[in-house]
């Protein structure tokens, strides 16, 4: 791997690791407040997600069009500044909104600059390497940022400012690439229109691009359902206990990231579907558990599962885009498809909240659901051939 590979993952690394610690600062607070928890917490994850799904058509071409070194350091401040908003005392939702921006920002250079990297052959692994860290770096913000905010909440959101302007500064000391020529021929709304029915033309993209929107919509309701799930069948109620739950899901995904490269390669997509199946299952089975020790074992394995689901569609759908429309621009494709998926399962899960809804049986039906929606995006999936070109749509004209 290039030296420039490694930059990456500490800048990347650096701002995942405040990413998690400021939501969990954040519901520290909700909950010391009581705030109504139980439909606050999902809704202040969705106030994250609306910038994905609202700048989708322009952060694409805005990573393409410059050196995405330099998205990711101004996205790293754009963050700092949503932070800096929650230490002053701005409304959460609001405030975790503006770090959403800088999150829809960042995404797109941050998964663009690896195929401008490595080439095809190291994709996966760099993706591997990219994933395993981010799970490190939401493990140990998540349990650190939690802890912290036990203590002090003016301090945990400190702690997060620095993370952010450091993970900035790293930033910059990755290489300056040169900028992918955009051609804006349209207004941006249709120009995105166009890149979507380009990145979707071909059976593998369209499965890889939904497969991606189901695993982040099914992790970002679990996430949100362990704080109702936890005290109603473990009895812990504590945030940093709750958060040390999500570590063992956060373990099992980094596995699964190291795994994926050996057992699915990106040009045996067809594979990957079965992860997803087995992730489906430990969900539900999940459902019946009432122990610790066997609750730590199902959620490793649900992250485990997801991991080896996760990273070869993620570099099957970053290589493609790159040979097609341009890999930010595949980035943001992306990113709208699985934040709306997220937008779209957070708020059902927000509903079902509100009027009360069991969480065991919750967890039951989020693993019926997953199991069925894999079966949906997997139904048209030709056999592998062993290459990733079968994928590559035909140019056409906007």
């Amino acid at each position: 791997m290039k030296p420039d590979v490694y930059k990456v993952l500490v800048t990347q690394f650096l701002t995942a690791f405040a990413d998690n610690a400021v939501l969990f600062a954040a519901i520290t607070m909700v909950m010391q407040q009581s705030t109504g928890t139980s439909w606050y917490v999902p809704a202040l994850q969705a106030s994250f997600l609306v910038a994905f799904v609202v700048l989708a058509p322009w952060v694409g071409p805005f990573a393409d069009g410059r050196s995405k070194k330099d998205v990711l350091w101004q996205a790293n401040l754009i963050k700092a500044g949503g932070a800096f908003a929650l230490l002053v005392g701005l409304g959460p939702m609001l405030a975790y909104a503006v770090i959403g921006i800088g999150a829809a920002l960042y995404s797109p250079a941050k998964y663009g600059i690896l195929p401008e990297l490595v080439d095809e052959s190291q994709l996966v692994k760099a993706n591997g390497y990219i994933e395993g860290s981010t799970i490190v770096a939401i493990l140990g913000g998540t349990l650190v940022g939690a802890f912290v905010a036990n203590q002090s909440i003016q301090l945990a959101f400190a702690l997060v400012i620095g993370l952010y302007i450091v993970s900035a500064l790293a930033a910059l000391m990755v290489s300056r690439l040169p900028a992918r020529s955009v051609e804006k021929k349209a207004a941006a709304l249709h120009h995105f229109m166009f890149m979507c029915r380009g990145l979707l033309a071909t059976p593998r993209a369209r499965f890889a691009t939904l497969g991606v929107s189901l695993f982040w919509a099914a992790a970002t309701v679990l996430r949100v359902l362990l704080v109702a799930w936890a005290p109603v069948v473990l009895m812990i109620s504590n945030s940093t206990e709750i958060a040390a739950l999500t570590l063992f899901v956060a373990i099992g995904i980094a596995v699964g990231a190291l795994i994926a490269p050996r057992v699915i390669p990106m040009a045996y997509l067809r594979r990957a579907r079965m992860a997803a199946y087995a992730m489906a299952a430990v969900i539900v089975l999940l459902s019946t558990i009432t122990t610790l020790d066997l609750a730590r074992v199902a959620l490793f394995l649900c992250g485990l599962a997801g991991g080896m689901f996760v990273v070869p569609i993620n570099a099957a759908l970053q290589e493609i885009g790159h040979k097609s429309i341009g890999s930010g621009s595949a980035v943001a494709v992306q990113n709208f498809f699985e934040n709306i998926s997220m937008l779209v399962a957070t708020g059902l899960y927000t509903l079902a909240a509100q009027q009360g809804a069991d969480p065991v049986m919750t967890m039951a039906v989020l693993g019926v659901i997953i199991l069925i929606a894999t079966v949906l995006v997997s139904w048209h999936l030709p056999p592998d051939t062993g290459s990733i070109d079968q994928d590559l749509p035909e140019a056409k004209d906007e």
